[in-house]
């Protein structure tokens, strides 16, 4: 599969390959407790048969939440976390999401370009509000955004 932008390529991640994500979203410092949770779906992208990068959703019924783009860190800022968040968008989408959200600290205008906006969190679904992801985020320190798909 490929998306626009760089030639990307994305695999489901498979199982012996979680505790490398659990490492780079550790490095990066986001949560990585639950990825072995039902529900959470993660992929590996390569550019060239190249590693460069990990994303992944977690679904609730028609509620999907945008879990951590990591980027390596030698390929951040050409484009590689544009093109994972629109794959995973249209992963979330053939699972049946109807809309996408997520929590950010310091990347809403990133997630902005790419048609997010910011949302209170008394709007989020409780299915999602209550994901580990919301509530390990310190109040105030965190920008909810969502996206309708489709």
């Amino acid at each position: 599969m490929t998306a626009g932008g760089p030639q990307l390529y994305w695999l489901p991640l498979a199982t012996w390959e979680r505790d490398g994500l659990k490492a780079a979203l550790n490095r990066a410092g986001l949560p990585c407790q639950d990825v072995e949770a039902p529900g959470r779906y993660f992929w590996r992208f390569e550019e060239e048969d190249m590693p460069v990068g990990f994303g992944g959703i977690e679904m609730h019924g028609e509620i999907a939440l945008l879990r951590s783009v990591v980027i390596l860190p030698p390929l951040r800022h050409q484009g590689l976390g544009h093109a994972i968040t629109a794959a995973l968008e249209g992963e979330a989408l053939a699972l049946g999401a109807r809309a996408i959200y997520l929590v950010t600290a310091g990347e809403a205008p990133f997630f902005a370009d790419q048609g997010f906006a910011p949302c209170s969190l008394d709007v989020v679904p409780p299915e999602v509000s209550g994901c580990d992801e919301f509530s390990a985020a310190a109040p105030g320190a965190v920008i909810v955004m969502s996206k309708r798909l489709g």
